[in-house]
């Protein structure tokens, strides 16, 4: 007998404003563009897609095609899903 296994959803666990910037802080730092889309896809569907793309401004629709890990969102987007989500992007020096 086969075992079967469920795909992993990480909007599952995305359930307090901790998780969520515990997740960005760990994508961010695989310095990867399609991987931050996606997890701020998987943080939108956490906290609801409707929801993220009335206080963005963008279509549910299109925030479905621009937050997977195959596409290349632009800046005022991803800035967009962050006000949305209720989050902003913070600059801080790297110490060598």
């Amino acid at each position: 007998m086969a075992l079967k296994l469920n795909d992993f959803d990480p909007a599952r666990y995305l359930d307090d404003d901790e998780a969520i910037c515990d997740y960005l802080e760990a994508i961010l730092e695989e310095d990867d563009a399609g991987l931050l889309a996606a997890a701020l896809g998987d943080i939108a569907k956490a906290r609801g897609m409707s929801e993220i793309a009335r206080e963005s401004g963008i279509s549910r629709e299109a925030l479905y095609k621009v937050l997977r890990a195959d596409a290349q969102p632009r800046f005022d987007t991803i800035r967009s899903v962050l006000g949305a989500l209720g989050l902003k992007i913070t600059i801080h020096p790297v110490h060598h």
